[in-house]
Order: C-alpha cells, then sequence, then structure tokens
C-alpha cells in the first residue's frame, strides 16, 4: 500500500514538473524563437505527450491495484466459503453418527482454527456459542435425539451469522428484511427437527 501510495506520489511529482517545466520553458520559447513557429509547436505536442503518458501510467497503477484488491477479495470469500461448507459437512456427519470420539473433538479444534482465521466477529462470538452447546451434548460422546437437536438449532443460530458474513452485504443493499431472513432460517431448521 505504501509503495502505491509512494508510487502515485512521484508520478504526480512528476506530472507537475513536466507542467511547471513546460510552462516555464514555453514563456522562454515564445520570447526567443519568435522566427521559428513550428518549435512551439512541436515544444507544446511534446509537452503534452509526456504529460499524457505519466497521467496514463498513474491511472494504469491505480486500475492495477483496484483489480488486485477485488481479486484477494474473491479469493478470501472463496477459502471463507470452503471453511464454513466444510464445518457445516463435519457437523452433519458428527450427528448423523449420533457419536463423537476424541479424534472429532481433535478435528473440530482444527476446524476452530480455520474458522479462527477467516470468520467475521460476529461469527466467532456465535461459534463460541454453538461450542458450549456442542459440548454439553457431547460429554458421554454420544448423542441422542435431544442433543443432536439443540446442536441443530445451535447451527442454525451459527449459520445465520455465517449467511450474513458471506452474503450480508448484498441482503442489506436488496429489498431484503435481514431479520426476517433470520427468523426464517431459525424456523427451517426447528421445522427440519419435527419433521
Amino acid at each position: 500500500m505504501m509503495k502505491l501510495a509512494r508510487e502515485n506520489l512521484l508520478y504526480l511529482v512528476l506530472t507537475a514538473i513536466v507542467v511547471v517545466g513546460g510552462y516555464l520553458y514555453l514563456r522562454y520559447a515564445y520570447r526567443v524563437m519568435d522566427e521559428a513557429p513550428f518549435t512551439q509547436e512541436i515544444v507544446l505536442i511534446i509537452l503534452g505527450t509526456i504529460a499524457t503518458v505519466l497521467i496514463t501510467a498513474m491511472l494504469l497503477n491505480k486500475q492495477t491495484a483496484v483489480e488486485l484488491k477485488k481479486e484477494q477479495s474473491i479469493k478470501f470469500i472463496e477459502l471463507k466459503s470452503e471453511i464454513y461448507m466444510d464445518f457445516i459437512g463435519y457437523m452433519e456427519r458428527l450427528i448423523l453418527e449420533r457419536e463423537v470420539t476424541k479424534e472429532d473433538h481433535v478435528r473440530l479444534q482444527f476446524l476452530t482454527h480455520k474458522l479462527a482465521m477467516v470468520a467475521s466477529p460476529a461469527v466467532l462470538r456465535q461459534y463460541h456459542q454453538f461450542l458450549e452447546v456442542f459440548n454439553r451434548s457431547t460429554r458421554d460422546e454420544s448423542l441422542d435425539k435431544q442433543e443432536g437437536d439443540a446442536i441443530s438449532v445451535a447451527l442454525a443460530q451459527l449459520t445465520v451469522k455465517i449467511r450474513q458474513d458471506l452474503v450480508g452485504e448484498l441482503d442489506e443493499e436488496g429489498l431484503y428484511d435481514i431479520a426476517a431472513i433470520n427468523r426464517q432460517v431459525i424456523s427451517n431448521a426447528e421445522t427440519s427437527l419435527n419433521g
């Protein structure tokens, strides 16, 4: 970021030097070169070309920085989505197996570390609450229906925060009521438990 700012400053300084230098030179050239009028036009063309090249370089530099930032953002969202989907898939497997081993707890620890790298603060807070429910439900290493349901509800609440992290800005830009979306996600999870 500092490099980009330095480059932009350098281009700005060079453009200012060309403009000021060109102005001073033209004032001098009009006095000295009255007998060669085409010389004045040639100098103007050269100065205009140099200024155009410098301004174009500065704009291309800025455009490149914006494109790099956009690409970096896309890759980060892809990584975040992949980690979230791995976590949800892992929870699905645990609930279907109805058994949680020590190895499962170790895997969950590593998923926790992965989430810590990419999740928003809201997701991390909700994840902490999810872990409390999960740990309470898996003390005896087996999951009965009630414990599985408690984990599913806690996971639904976590899913709401994950959705906000991934597509919350799109929801805000659209005509969607975020609170209604959250209620619907929780309602869908509870309905699926009763089915």
